[in-house]
């Protein structure tokens, strides 16, 4: 789990190394809300997970129907603006932390990847715990996975860190322009009904929820499978973001910011818009490759405005804090969707489906300012969220290597 590789780069001064930037609590906050903002639907939908197995584009703007004209434009631009954003910004900043425990290990003299193999480890299993027992969708197990070879990577040379980016990213693209292409000339085949196994979500109870998950675990983790190389891409155009110091409060770092939301939502937003309205066909262009880049302009837009608050207000406050309690508020806000929507909780994608999406926004509206709350609660009473202090409490108690 240890490797005794020296530090790629010479020794820092403790002493010019930031206590903490708060740009990438704000931003972590931010995409553990707009990841909310694309589940809600799943969670909200009757069959819920189950109708991932028949309709993998159901989370997407595309899919939105309704006799509603406002009802519809409402949801689709919700959606739109969340599906696969805040996934890839999440991503992104998974990245940006690595980098930083990394550059902290190079300030202390320490060896990298050192203990970090057992945070991976122990991450793997709490995602692993997540998607059997709470929610199918889990992104843990695949950023355990990604970020032990990342961690290796961060001890070899730049020139290997910058080819593997490159290669990752290329090798993603030609993946999903062909699954694409294969998608766009298949013949057309009836729609599939509801699947039988959309009973157990409105119906079945949590033992069968999660025999539901086991039986079908291949076809549930398809995502992370598919989208691996777009993983690592994303990982190391993190780290590569934090070293050139577009999350520092500099000049230069918001020149950064300005350069990632002009290019990013410039070039992200109409090709992401073009392929959402293409239709389903178009669904791995859209979440896998445009909505990464229009990612990108987000970040800077958060970066920018957050440049201009001089004084900071409960939102950003409550971002700072979800953000500084990432893990726990992801599982905290799948669990909550879970009691509000599943039929074994209050089964309420079955009783108010009529309602959506009205009941839907204000699902994610009122589970968002409860993390925001509970999140603020837990770092002023115990400095951080139950997760992160399971987690220390596990990685001290195991041993170095």
């Amino acid at each position: 789990m240890t490797t005794n590789a020296a530090p790629t780069t010479a020794p820092i001064d403790p002493g010019t190394v930031p206590r903490r930037l708060p740009l990438p609590d704000v931003l972590r906050g931010v995409a553990i809300l707009g990841t909310l903002a694309t589940n809600v639907w799943l969670f909200a939908t009757p069959g819920a997970e189950a109708r991932f197995l028949t309709d993998a584009t159901a989370i997407s703007a595309a899919s939105v129907g309704g006799a509603e004209p406002v009802a519809a434009v409402v949801e689709g631009t919700f959606r739109f603006l969340a599906n696969g954003k805040f996934l890839a910004l999440l991503t992104i900043l998974f990245g940006v932390g690595l980098a930083i425990q990394h550059r902290s290990a190079v300030a202390r003299g320490r060896s990298w990847p050192g203990r970090y193999g057992w945070r991976a480890l122990l991450l793997f299993v709490e995602g692993t715990l997540h998607f059997v027992l709470v929610f199918a969708f889990d992104v843990l197990m695949g950023y355990a996975v990604v970020a032990l070879l990342v961690a290796w990577l961060l001890a070899r040379a730049e020139r290997v860190q910058r080819a593997v980016l490159y290669a990752a990213g290329a090798l993603h693209v030609a993946l999903m322009v062909l699954l694409t292409l294969a998608l766009a000339t298949a013949p057309p085949t009836a729609s599939a009904g509801p699947a039988a196994d959309a009973r157990v979500f409105t119906a079945g109870s949590w033992a069968d929820q999660v025999a539901f998950r086991l039986d079908n675990w291949l076809a549930l983790r398809a995502e992370p499978i598919v989208s691996f190389a777009l993983l690592v891409f994303l990982f190391l155009l993190g780290v590569r973001l934090l070293r050139a110091g577009a999350f520092d409060p500099d000049a230069r770092g918001r020149a950064l910011r300005r350069r990632l939301l002009a290019v990013g939502l410039g070039v992200g937003l109409p090709f992401n818009a073009a392929t959402t309205l293409a239709g389903p066909e178009f669904f791995l262009l859209d979440r896998y490759v445009c909505a990464p880049v229009l990612a990108l302009g987000y970040l800077g837009l958060v970066g920018v405005l957050l440049d201009r608050v001089r004084r900071p207000g409960p939102v950003t406050a409550g971002l700072t804090a979800v953000g500084r309690t990432a893990l726990s508020c992801y599982v905290a806000q799948n669990v909550l969707c879970v009691l509000v929507c599943y039929g074994w909780g209050l089964g309420l994608a079955r009783a108010w489906q009529d309602a959506s999406p009205w009941w839907v926004l204000g699902l994610w509206a009122a589970v968002g300012l409860t993390l925001a709350a509970g999140a603020r609660w837990c770092l002023r009473r115990f400095g951080q969220g139950p997760l992160e202090a399971l987690q220390k409490a596990a990685l001290r108690r195991l041993p170095a290597g």
